[in-house]
């Protein structure tokens, strides 16, 4: 489990922080994408740190366009460098995933959370409504 609120980006260690639940992920979203039939070589890791990169920089732009019209302040630098970072995990994850394909998903599916704990979806359900009713300014409903 991740409280990435809590958590620094720990751009030396790849194995703490925001740096290492950016590989995790990387390498969970390719073994499921693998599970349903994608072929990945190093030039879909290259292709996908690209896409990334470009659509990241875009939104730390809009992003700090919004800051501007509101009177925040984005630090645009610290941001580009965490893109910077989470694109070369990309890669990372890539190399990792390749080396060893059969490496055991950490991330259980739903169908498994549901029978190991019944309660849960119904929990998160009322969790995600509940901060939908405290952070969202427009009306949501959670279905």
């Amino acid at each position: 489990a991740y409280d990435h609120k809590h958590q620094l980006v720990s751009e030396a260690d790849a194995a703490k922080g925001l740096n290492r639940m950016s590989i995790d992920i990387c390498k969970a979203i390719f073994r499921k994408l693998a599970t349903d039939g994608t072929v990945f070589t190093p030039n879909i890791f290259r292709t996908l740190k690209a896409t990334y990169y470009r659509c990241a920089l875009d939104m730390i732009e809009d992003y700090d366009n919004d800051a501007k019209m509101n009177g925040l302040f984005l630090d645009r630098h610290v941001e580009e460098q965490t893109v910077e970072l989470f694109a070369e995990n990309i890669i990372r994850a890539g190399q990792v995933f390749l080396e060893n394909p059969r490496e055991t998903p950490f991330i259980p599916n739903w169908s498994r959370v549901n029978a190991a704990a019944p309660e849960l979806l119904e929990e998160l359900k009322a969790a995600v409504a509940g901060d939908a009713d405290e952070f969202c300014p427009l009306p949501f409903k959670v279905s």
